[in-house]
């Protein structure tokens, strides 16, 4: 195996490099997404909800309930920006509830 000269780099730099040479981000963006709405909106909601998807800016959240899907409809702002803030960079700038 040939020897690099990368000996001193953190490995935070080489995962990131890594990352962005595959094109793996979006990927991550949605798996951050679903870990950010399940540990954001407790237990009680994550019972409710059967599907989670980011397509571009816009997250689809698909619940089986019509209450909750209601009662969540008057506070979409306060979300976005709850789940912006769990992820650490504007990702989300619209969320469609189903």
């Amino acid at each position: 195996m040939a020897k690099r000269n990368n000996d001193h780099l953190p490995i935070s730099d080489i995962l990131k490099e890594f990352v962005d040479t595959n094109n793996l981000q979006t990927g991550l963006d949605k798996v951050n997404v679903r870990e950010a709405w399940a540990k954001m909106m407790g237990k009680g909601v994550n019972n409710y909800t059967t599907q989670i998807q980011l397509e571009r800016d816009t997250l689809f959240v698909q619940l089986s309930s019509s209450v909750l899907r209601e009662e969540l409809s008057y506070g979409k702002e306060k979300i976005i920006s709850m789940l912006n803030e769990a992820l650490g960079k504007e990702l989300i700038k619209k969320i469609v509830l189903r």
